[in-house]
This record gives structure tokens, sequence and C-alpha cells, in this order.
């Protein structure tokens, strides 16, 4: 059994990885900016008000845990990076640091010529802001994180929508995990699925993995 904090837990991604973590047996704490919004979310499952970005909230609850999930969303490009900034200054000296798992974005995964999705001509602009925020925040990890063990965790740039929990997936690195017929999708279930699955047989520390069918 785990102690898990996941923020953003009111989320799409994070009501989600809730649900997986707490049907495992793990002890869950939910940290939302408006808690009474959360009713929704399995009874037994600790509700507080916590927010990612803030390195006051971070130092709070992160001695109970053993992995800080971050789920967060909906915010400025800012929200990611400042959120990466507060957590690493939260735990870079805090004796028994619990792992960072992070919730990112599929536009940080690379083409096949090695170049980012969301630097290509044709990327969307409307997704644009959410997807640079995610990239400085992976960037982030990769240059400043010392001695903080952390996890990010991007899903497939495009066919990511809510679905049926197969429990089943396959893990790639930086590249999109695609099928015979060149398709990249996953359901938010069975990305929760493998968030746990992270937490539980760690695989990837320190680096950034995807996951697709």
């Amino acid at each position: 059994m785990n102690d898990i904090v996941v923020f953003g837990a009111g989320g799409t991604a994070g009501s989600r990885i809730v649900v997986e973590a707490f049907d495992r047996g793990h002890r869950v704490v939910a940290a939302v900016r408006r808690p009474e919004a959360t009713s929704y979310l399995p009874a037994g499952v600790r509700v507080v008000t916590g927010d990612a970005t803030s390195e006051r909230s971070v130092r709070e609850l992160a001695p109970e845990a053993d992995a800080l999930v971050v789920a967060i969303g909906g915010g400025e490009r800012t929200l990611w990076p400042d959120a990466v900034r507060a957590l690493l200054g939260a735990l870079r000296d805090m004796p028994a640091a619990p792992r960072i798992i992070h919730v990112g974005g599929g536009a940080t995964l690379l083409t096949p010529a090695g170049t980012r999705l969301l630097d290509e001509p044709d990327f969307p602009e409307e997704y644009r802001d959410a997807a640079v925020g995610q990239a400085e925040a992976l960037d982030l990890y990769r240059s400043s994180a010392d001695g903080v063990s952390w996890t990010y965790v991007s899903p497939p740039p495009l066919e990511f929508h809510p679905g049926a929990r197969t429990g089943r997936y396959r893990t790639g690195t930086d590249h999109p995990v695609t099928d015979a017929q060149g398709r990249s999708a996953l359901s938010y279930e069975d990305l929760a699925v493998a968030v746990v699955d992270e937490i539980e047989r760690p695989q990837h520390r320190n680096m950034r993995f995807t996951a697709a069918y």
C-alpha cells in the first residue's frame, strides 16, 4: 500500500487516477482547489485543499506521501512550469521525499525526424500554450531536478479520450506508441492504470514515458 497525493484530483485525468489507486487499496489524498466540488470521488478518499504551484502547499502534503501525482490543467501556459518549480523547491532538501509522477502533454513527443510535435507547422494554435507550458515543465525536470525522483507521463498526442478501462497498454519513451495501422490511442482510464502501475513498480525513474494501445 502506498500513500498517494493527487494534485488536480477533480480533473478528467486526476479523478481517474484517484479511483484507480483507491480501488487497488492505496491510501489516496485528493488535493484540489475547491474541495466542495468533488463529491463524485470515492468515499474513503481524503479531500484537501491543495495547489501544486504553491511550495507551501506541497510542503504541507509531501511528508505523508510516497508519491505526488501532478494531473493539473486548465490554466495559463505558466501553470505547469510554476508547479514544477514549486515541487522541486519543496522536495529538493526534504528527507525521504516522495516521487513526482507528472501527467504531461503528448505534444512534447517526437516525430520520426526527431522534432517535437508541437513544433510542427500544422500544430493547432488553440493547444499551443498548454503544449509549450508542458514542454517547459519537462525541460525543468530534466535540467533542474537533481536529488528529486520524478517521472513525466505523456499520453498519445491526439487520440486520448475518456473510455473503457481495459488494463492493457504498451509503453515507449520519447516517440508515440503506435499500432500496426500507425494509430496512437489510449483512454484516460488506461492512462490511470499506467500511472498507478508506475507507482507500484517503478520503471521510468527520472525520465519520460508514454503509453498507448
